[in-house]
């Protein structure tokens, strides 16, 4: 299915029910099904081709999403731009995606302006929101597009649906390519694996360039709503929830922590809710015990990543709890088994697939897994090596199947020759109960190689000396794994999806 498919599955359903809601005001599926047809009309007008490149460069937006759905069926690739990237990598990035058109919000013009120059190749700026010079207005780019269903409805070339680009924190960015098959393989396994009941409301705070925008698709084709937040606020959050019987959606770790520390919490009904996705990063074991008993029995874990998106495991509302109805803390620290569409396993460096409860770099296969990066054949070769794809992070699988990620490889402390999982040392440090989050590191030390670093955020109000956290630490997982750096912040620093920028942590502590 083009991504396209899933609107008009939903809009068959019922196409006068909501589609995209914002601000109160809601999109329908006809209607949105007819800007898409607009919006493909509109981009074949500009000579936009199957397979050429159509980036959007957008906060959280319904005409923005809807965009998607016009670039699908114009038989386009979907390249989403992360609003937070530096300059120079976004230019990277389209420049490397060859792109000819950006879709922009106003409040981005700047950027725009900064990386236009030296992409040639750009030759369509369209900006949503305001008259920007050198970029057509939406008005005008749309004046010339039937209203009817008459536009263009073309397939996709070589069954590319999106290219999404990486971080380049560690080398040159890359690009991901996503074909149709792959968020197919996604859409059904989150199906399978999840409550859906009725026709579901999706709550999107988070970025929809991100793991938020993919999983519309899923409760698109099943007719659902999707209430888009333009701008992440815990409080309009947790006012949603009830004023739209959200049934779904889906928060980092961080901002899980900022709903379970809000004071509204305790008085908004939360009810209508039959699964609260969280993923994109480790979450405290302590921290989802809670959640399970204040916002209740439908926490649902999800772990993937760009080449393999969302779906490698999952953990439905139900695996967090024994048959006696007691909560499985056994498992609290797991990322859920391997979904129905994937293989998993655990692989040393030498491509040998090692036992259960042997920790080496998780692998995947499956039609979840990407057709590769664009136009980097060594990089897909080393991520596809042995015949698996490499997710670069550590982990093992236990007796009962569930798949525990202790690290990522390049996260991995080793000190005075011990192999320290930084995941680990956080699981034990989120204990205490002055913490609200962390971070460790590994730092250049001349006795020990590498010393174990943790920066803590600490709640509202709460204080706690170093020597506290250290024996707390200590009595937990022992003097080795212990921080011997203990570092208090304000607030961690953080990706536009919630991840904490360990990069950025290393950088600050290492400037003199």
């Amino acid at each position: 299915m083009r991504l396209v498919d899933y609107l008009d599955k939903g809009a068959s359903l019922d196409p006068s029910a909501p589609c995209l809601t914002t601000d109160g005001r809601s999109l329908g599926y006809a209607e949105v099904r007819e800007l898409s047809f607009r919006i493909s009309a509109a981009l074949a007008g500009r000579g936009v081709e199957p397979g050429d490149k159509v980036a959007i460069l957008s906060a959280n937006d319904p005409v923005a999403f809807a965009c998607v759905f016009g670039i699908s069926r114009a038989g386009a690739v979907w390249c989403p731009v992360n609003p937070r990237n530096e300059a120079a990598e976004n230019r990277e990035l389209l420049a490397l995606f060859e792109c000819g058109t950006l879709v922009f919000q106003a409040s981005f013009a700047p950027l725009v302006e900064q990386i236009r120059g030296d992409l040639p190749l750009l030759t369509t700026l369209v900006c949503l929101d305001a008259d920007v010079p050198g970029a057509l207005t939406w008005t005008q780019f749309l004046a010339a597009a039937p209203a009817a269903e008459e536009g263009v409805d073309r397939l996709p070339v070589d069954d590319v649906a999106m290219i999404v680009g990486t971080g380049g924190t560690t080398g040159r960015p890359k690009g991901v390519v996503l074909t149709t098959r792959n968020l197919e393989a996604m859409t059904a396994a989150t199906l399978m694996g999840y409550p859906f009941e009725g026709r579901p409301v999706y709550l999107a705070l988070a970025p929809l360039t991100h793991a938020a925008g993919v999983l519309c698709f899923p409760v698109l084709s099943l007719g659902g709503e999707v209430v888009i937040m333009r701008t992440p606020d815990v409080g309009a959050f947790l006012d949603l929830v009830p004023q739209h019987g959200v049934t779904h959606t889906f928060l980092p770790p961080t901002l899980v922590y900022l709903v379970l520390d809000s004071p509204a919490l305790a008085t908004t009904d939360l009810s209508s809710l039959q699964c609260f996705w969280y993923g994109a990063a480790p979450m405290s074991s302590a921290r989802l015990e809670e959640a399970l008993g204040r916002i209740g029995p439908v926490m649902a874990q999800l772990f993937g990543q760009t080449e393999a998106p969302m779906m490698i495991s999952t953990m439905a509302p139900a695996d967090h709890f024994r048959p006696d109805g007691s909560v499985a803390v056994e498992r609290l620290s797991s990322a859920g088994r391997p979904s129905p569409l994937v293989t998993v396993a655990v692989m040393a460096d030498d491509g040998t697939v090692l036992p259960t409860g042997q920790p080496g770099e998780i692998v995947v296969r499956g039609s979840l897994v990407m057709r590769g990066y664009y136009r980097d054949p060594a990089a897909t070769a080393a991520a596809s090596a042995h015949g698996w794809h490499h997710t670069g992070d550590i982990g093992f699988l236990d007796e009962a199947g569930y798949l525990h990620i202790v690290d990522r490889a390049k996260d991995m402390v080793i000190t005075g020759g011990f192999n320290v999982y930084s995941t680990e040392v956080e699981q034990a440090v989120m204990q205490h109960p002055a913490v609200a989050d962390c971070a460790v590191v590994g730092l250049p030390d001349e006795k020990w190689g590498e010393r174990v670093v943790v920066v803590l955020q600490l709640r509202p109000g709460q204080t706690l000396e170093p020597d506290e956290l250290r024996a707390f630490v200590k009595a937990r997982i022992g003097s080795v794994k212990t921080p011997k750096q203990v570092e208090v912040w304000e607030d961690l620093p953080r990706s536009k999806v919630g991840k904490v920028l360990k990069t950025d942590i290393k950088r600050t502590l290492r400037t003199p």
